[in-house]
């Protein structure tokens, strides 16, 4: 029985995907429920499994576009038996190269073998010096062996010829054309190849969505600079204890992200977004975090980050973020964020202005931590800083918001302790004051 592999809605208004890869090759035999192929839409890259074992035959390339439901490939699963088999492999034309030459091209170059074989069979001798090494065609050769000339009567020849002005001069052009060996040439002596590689149907969604945000928001970015001391010394005098209980410790994505979800209590304007002529004011806090996946940019959303703990918070940050490396992540894990954090300082940047997810209106931009002077009680000292950066809708988000909301993320990092109270101050949290 021939069993159609078609290709299944990865969501709701995708109506065409990207075939990015076969994870088996043509006539292979397939089990059921393996992995055969990876497609790629405008959200994420998803696998497609084998519905029945036997013997696969692709219909479709890789790297073709395709419509939902279309049919890919087909199973027969009558071939089960032979599953112990080798897979099928198609057999690569014997005169490939040759076929890819015009026919008379081959044609002369078959005639070319054909003579020149009995002289290349029996090279001539020559006594010649042995830092002097000829270059003889076969036409050359041929013509040699016809008229009975041997290889030191030509060689003699040439090297007993008068060299003239307009030898040297040609040979002088040719090494001004040739690529330089030694010193130093503004034209480098690297390769000058280039590739052409069609862009993944995420990749072309990403490029339409980001050029859409600087077109059409009032976006605008501010600037802060966190002390990261006192989180750094609680992650060193806890990491033990977090990973014993645990089984990791607590990265800072999570310090920025629980910061996050306790401003937005002060400010929920930066947790808002536009909906035609409406404004919404979410009452709960989605933090998408940013994650360099191999078919590109994913953001997994944190469901509810205002009401999980430190060590909830990376918990599923990792969770996310091995999902989204592995091409695993869900459509459903994607969509919904109110807010995005993403950290440049994984990469070494030490300051960026990121932009808008929509249609959210603001963007946290985390970057690296560097040890700088400072002042602190009018004494320069050295402490690990790190510039942060808020990207926002003015549509939506005054000057007043953005900073106020900026200047409590750092207040919340550079004393986590009184964050871990909800943005309280610990004493009077304990004394309901």
């Amino acid at each position: 029985m021939i069993v159609e592999i078609k290709v299944p809605s990865p969501g709701e208004s995708i109506s065409e995907v990207q075939l990015a890869s076969w994870l088996v090759s043509d006539g292979a035999f397939v089990d059921k429920d393996a992995e055969i192929a990876e497609i790629d839409s405008d959200k994420a890259t998803l696998t497609i499994n084998a519905p029945e074992s036997g013997v696969i035959s692709l219909v479709v390339q890789a790297g073709e576009s395709v419509e939902v439901g279309a049919v890919i490939a087909k199973i027969d699963t009558s071939a089960a038996a032979v599953k112990g088999s080798e897979p099928a492999k198609k057999a690569a034309p014997a005169q490939s190269e040759d076929k890819e030459k015009p026919t008379e091209a081959r044609a002369v170059e078959k005639t070319k073998t054909a003579v020149d074989k009995p002289v290349e069979k029996k090279p001539e001798k020559t006594t010649l010096p042995d830092n002097i090494q000829l270059s003889i065609s076969p036409l050359a050769r041929k013509l040699m062996h016809e008229s009975k000339l041997s290889t030191d009567e030509v060689a003699n020849h040439f090297l007993n010829l008068r060299i003239s002005k307009a030898d040297v001069e040609d040979y002088l052009d040719s090494r001004k054309a040739a690529p330089a060996t030694t010193g130093f040439s503004t034209a480098g002596s690297g390769t000058r190849e280039a590739e052409r590689k069609k862009m993944s149907t995420l990749r072309l969604k990403l490029a339409k969505r980001l050029v859409a945000v600087k077109q059409e928001t009032a976006m605008l970015t501010t600037f802060n600079e966190v002390n990261m001391s006192k989180v750094i010394a609680l992650r060193n005098n806890y990491a033990d204890a977090l990973k014993k209980k645990y089984g990791f410790n607590i990265g800072f994505v999570s310090f920025f992200v629980k910061a996050v979800a306790e401003a937005m209590k002060h400010f929920p304007q930066v947790n808002s977004m536009i909906d035609s002529d409406e404004m919404i004011f979410h009452k709960y806090v989605d933090v998408g975090i940013a994650v360099s996946a191999p078919k590109g940019l994913v953001v997994p959303v944190i469901r509810n980050a205002e009401s999980l703990s430190l060590d909830q918070i990376e918990a599923r940050i990792k969770e996310l973020a091995a999902k989204a490396r592995d091409n695993k992540i869900t459509l459903e894990e994607m969509t919904g964020g109110t807010f995005t954090v993403t950290n440049g300082g994984v990469f070494g940047s030490m300051l960026s202005t990121p932009i808008i997810n929509p249609p959210q209106s603001a963007i946290l931009g985390m970057h690296n931590i560097v040890e700088r002077p400072i002042a602190v009680n009018g004494k320069v000292e050295i402490h690990p800083i790190m510039y942060v950066a808020l990207s926002y809708d003015h549509r939506v988000i005054d000057g007043r918001e953005s900073v106020g909301f900026l200047v409590k993320v750092k207040e919340m990092i550079e004393d986590p302790v009184k964050m871990l109270f909800e943005g309280n101050d610990p004493e009077k949290r304990l004394f309901n004051l």
